[in-house]
């Protein structure tokens, strides 16, 4: 019996298929170590394959692809609702076999090696200054603990750090000093490693005409036109702004029934990143608005109807929008025509 799709349940070590013929007959149900996966697959003919959206997921796909399956991608949440009933290998691996033929089912556009990669820079890049913001606490908690403070910002990072270096200063006890001038090494470290990650970004984004597109929007700079332009390499994969936002989870998540439509927070679904730096980014752009506000007539009457944090994220779901029609349709942020 010819296998025709097979549910392919990934893992670290161990691997669990489940393969049905072409009159829905389970044909196949077993385990495979890592190193088994790519020998199995290349005796079989070609077939549908279905995995969940997960770590490692992509690697996987471009792998199969090359063996000439066809492999589709799926969110794991919305696999679950094809599990029978107990959560295990088996079950998951027979619920992905099954939610793969669905014709409604949504499906996750396989990544490339190279936009895996220019991703990685933003997720290090992020690690590495939530590991300096640790540092910095640190510092600033061991010091005030003798009665040194210093005001916030990067000059007063500066203050202390001198403080540490200076040997005559009496202040610091000789075992605080040897401590603290590791963690102040370690931050100088972690600064240079972050200032080589966002050259690398920087110039990422000089030789990508989508990116430099992206960054005339307001609130949207080269962090955020270029962690865009490496998630979303095909916009025809959304309907329509809306449905971009969406997927970003820069929407209301909906509990509605019987015809009455109740609205709550946003969904926070789909990419956290990219929603966390189109918020930042629309953060900023109020603030700049309070200042100036001629220069931002529709924020500024959002302003005074709506609390701040809820005209933020309209803004970045508006954003959100603006950049999806600069991907599928082209040309550059125009301001005075949106503001018309």
């Amino acid at each position: 019996m010819q296998v025709t799709t097979i549910g392919l349940d990934i893992a670290k070590n161990v691997f669990q298929v489940h393969g049905i013929d072409g009159n829905e007959k389970v044909v196949i149900r077993k385990q495979l170590r890592r190193g088994q996966v790519m020998r199995f697959f290349e005796e079989l003919p070609p077939c549908l394959v279905g995995l969940e959206a997960c770590a490692t997921a992509h690697y996987w796909a471009r792998e199969l692809t090359k063996l000439g399956h066809e492999v589709r991608l799926m969110p794991a949440r919305d696999v679950k609702a094809y599990v029978k009933r107990n959560k295990n290998d088996a079950a998951d691996a027979e619920a992905i076999c099954e939610a793969v033929r669905r014709p409604t089912m949504r499906f996750v556009r396989v990544k490339s090696a190279e936009q895996q990669a220019q991703l990685m820079q933003h997720r290090a890049r992020d690690l590495l200054m939530r590991q300096r913001t640790q540092l910095i606490n640190a510092m600033r908690a061991h010091m005030a603990e003798l009665g040194i403070t210093a005001p916030q910002g990067r000059e007063g990072i500066k203050q202390l750090v001198a403080i540490i270096a200076n040997d005559e200063d009496g202040r610091l006890p000789v075992d605080a000093r040897a401590s603290l001038i590791v963690l102040a090494a370690q931050l100088e470290a972690m600064q240079t490693m972050i200032g080589s990650i966002e050259r690398r970004i920087v110039a990422r984004h000089r030789s990508s005409p989508d990116s430099r597109r992206l960054q005339t929007i307001p609130g949207v700079g080269v962090i955020g036109a270029t962690a865009i332009a490496a998630t979303v390499t095909d916009p025809a994969a959304f309907r329509s702004g809306r449905d971009f936002a969406a997927w970003i989870g820069l929407v209301p998540r909906q509990d509605s029934t019987g015809g009455k439509p109740r609205l709550g927070p946003i969904s926070k679904q789909g990419d956290r990143y990219l929603r966390r730096i189109l918020v930042v980014g629309a953060v900023s752009m109020l603030r700049r608005a309070k200042l100036n506000p001629e220069r931002y007539p529709w924020v500024t009457r959002l302003l005074a109807r709506r609390p701040f944090k809820v005209v933020a994220i309209a803004l970045a779901n508006k954003m959100a929008r603006v950049a999806w029609a600069l991907l599928a349709k082209g040309g550059t942020y125009r301001p005075r025509l949106a503001a018309a």
